[in-house]
């Protein structure tokens, strides 16, 4: 019947719907802003001593049992507040109490137990995870031996229909990482160049020698068949401090000059190039594998306590060189002092459009242009354009690939030496991009 319910039940009743609503908010609320808070604060927070970033990391270290409790107590508190409506409503109204109970729960629990505290936490997680902590923390202790009980039931329907798997995740934590980096790059909370050096850093281990390696056919290198004085001359004119020495052949590598033994030792012999021994002025020449990964040969540098080594492939042959600078390119970007040479090989013309040197390698070109060519299956442009072409172009051919298009300047025999890259429906530009 309807009008049976007292002055003093329905105010009771009233108040428990507006509790459990307030509940089922803070549970909605607390599952959001703690699964979307940044773990890297959490964690500096808690090194700097705030107890309740302690919580919260606790908390996401026990990440099922903590939303099977926010699960859990949402449930608890709709279905309460669901039954005592519609007591309520069904007293009042009769057997019309019900439906006017689900359209009137179905507002409130969208508007102000889901969707507004969600939108609040998800604007501000970090700030809500910390707020909440203790009183979260409070409610997983309080249902953890219902929901111990919940996990032992879920595991074992998962594992009687083949579906129980790893908990490990998808991505290692370096990919984790750089995806953060790039993320943050892309909102604008992390330059360009930050984003490239946590990059580069983290791309030592995946990289190989042979992708940064300076190629025998750019190494400058000397024969120890040249007179002394030739020898110093050759040096002296070299913007590099240490050379290659060959013998009979330039494959034949057998030492490595480096300029200020050479110049001591053209100073204790008062310059006389006649007493110069390249035997005891040459280094003995460091060979190390193509396949060598990056962060190998960097703590090999650092162990070895020298900067310069040979790249041989399988067969033992001279594929190029590396250093410790080359490697440290890969972190901070292009170093350049005053000896070395200025040319890159990138030059941006006034239509935005590029002209590139076949032997640049692709990731240079992508940290200069900020593009994303692939660089997995070649190092250089060149390589890329002919493993994408499956065949050596022609000079003047265009192709279309990667969201660019090349066209191919010039080339030597079986060689691309030039090409001008754009961007596929990139605007022309009236002033050039300074590089």
């Amino acid at each position: 019947m309807a009008g049976d319910v007292s002055g003093r039940d329905l105010w009771v009743d009233l108040a428990i719907v507006l509790g459990s609503l307030a509940l089922s908010a803070f549970f909605a609320g607390a599952e959001t802003a703690i699964t979307a808070s940044s773990r890297a604060r959490m964690h500096a927070l808690e090194m700097s001593g705030d107890k309740n970033a302690t919580i919260v990391n606790r908390l996401m270290m026990t990440r099922d049992r903590f939303i099977g409790a926010m699960l859990l107590g949402n449930q608890l508190v709709n279905i309460a507040a669901a039954s005592f409506t519609t007591s309520v409503l069904v007293g009042l109204f009769g057997d019309r109490g019900v439906v006017y109970a689900t359209a009137i729960m179905t507002v409130l629990v969208v508007v102000f137990a889901e969707v507004l505290p969600k939108t609040l936490a998800i604007n501000a997680p970090d700030q809500v995870s910390l707020v909440l902590a203790r009183a979260v923390a409070f409610f997983v202790a309080l249902f953890g031996p219902v929901l111990v009980g919940v996990e032992a039931l879920v595991k074992g329907c998962l594992r009687l229909f083949g579906l129980a798997g790893s908990e490990e995740s998808m991505m290692s934590g370096h990919e984790e990482l750089k995806g953060a980096v790039d993320l943050l790059h892309r909102e604008g909370g992390v330059e360009r160049s930050d984003r490239d050096m946590v990059g580069g850093l983290l791309d030592l281990k995946e990289l190989q020698v042979s992708d940064v390696m300076i190629h025998r056919t750019k190494m400058r290198t000397i024969s120890a068949s040249l007179p002394a004085e030739e020898l110093v001359r050759e040096v002296l004119a070299s913007p590099y401090t240490r050379l290659p020495l060959w013998r009979d052949n330039p494959d034949n590598i057998v030492g490595v000059i480096h300029a200020k033994d050479l110049l001591r030792a053209f100073d204790a012999a008062k310059g006389d190039t006649k007493k110069l021994n390249l035997s005891e002025i040459a280094l003995d020449p460091w060979f190390v594998p193509d396949t060598t990964s990056l962060q190998d040969q960097l703590q090999a540098f650092l162990k070895r306590k020298t900067h310069f080594a040979l790249v041989v492939d399988e067969y033992g042959e001279v594929m190029g060189l590396v250093t410790l600078e080359d490697i440290l390119e890969e972190i901070v970007g292009d170093i350049k002092d005053e000896h070395d040479l200025a040319v890159q090989g990138v030059r941006v013309q006034a239509d935005s459009s590029v002209n590139v040197d076949g032997s640049v390698p692709i990731r240079d070109l992508n940290r200069v242009m900020d593009w994303e060519l692939p660089d997995e299956e070649a190092t250089t442009i060149a390589g890329l354009v002919i493993h994408a072409a499956r065949a050596i172009p022609e000079t003047g051919q265009v192709f279309t690939f990667y969201g660019f298009r090349f066209h191919v300047l010039r080339k030597n025999r079986n060689k691309i030496t030039l090409l001008r890259i754009a961007k596929v429906g990139a605007e022309v530009k009236g002033e050039a991009k300074k590089v």
